[in-house]
């Protein structure tokens, strides 16, 4: 039985930056596969909520049910691998963007955010926010993201009257509202992003 741990760190993919790490197997095809099966959860419970038939999931990833019971006993299993599956990615996506500029960087951090917004906005419900789990992968993500935040303050980038908490709760914000299109939601985000940038051009 595949388990979710909080705080450990599992392999080398994961960062150590995460609070919070999915404990996937350890022989190579059987890790594709758990991650395959991730992927296509990600993707169904942002489309179709958190009911998405895990029959469908399994077909998306190219697996057998056998293979996502597996690795994933139960539907809350899968809600939380897929949770934290979404905080270790904005954990690396710091590391990844930590060589841009503090503005870029900070501003593609926040783009990954929002997929995380995205995703957890599907599971909300389902997940224990009163969990070890979930306590320790807030704290890698701040961990990760608000460092960039405060090197984008530091160079006059951003408003230093803002927290970092300030602007995730903001954004999250944005994301929870309806819009006409993607091109509207994205046109919200950069009004809401120039209202927390200083020095424009």
């Amino acid at each position: 039985m595949r388990r979710i741990t909080s705080i450990t760190k599992v392999d080398d993919r994961t960062p150590s930056t995460t609070g919070a790490a999915v404990r996937r197997p350890h022989r190579a095809d059987a890790r594709r596969n758990f991650d395959k099966l991730l992927a296509a959860a990600r993707t169904a419970f942002a489309e179709q909520g958190s009911g998405a038939p895990l029959e469908d999931i399994a077909r998306t990833a190219g697996v057998g049910i056998g293979t996502l019971y597996r690795n994933f006993p139960t539907r809350q299993a899968l809600f939380d691998a897929v949770y934290v599956g979404e905080v270790e990615e904005l954990c690396r996506a710091a590391q990844d963007v930590a060589h841009l500029s503090p503005w870029e960087a900070f501003s593609a951090w926040l783009d990954r955010f929002v997929s995380y917004v995205a995703t957890k906005r599907a599971i909300s419900d389902e997940l224990n926010r009163d969990s070890e789990m979930f306590r320790a992968s807030r704290v890698a993500m701040y961990e990760a993201g608000e460092p960039l935040f405060t090197r984008a303050q530091e160079a006059g980038e951003a408003r230093r009257d803002a927290s970092f908490d300030d602007v995730l709760r903001m954004i999250t914000g944005i994301i929870a509202t309806g819009y006409v299109s993607d091109e509207q939601r994205g046109r919200v985000l950069r009004f809401a992003l120039d209202g927390i940038r200083t020095g424009k051009d």
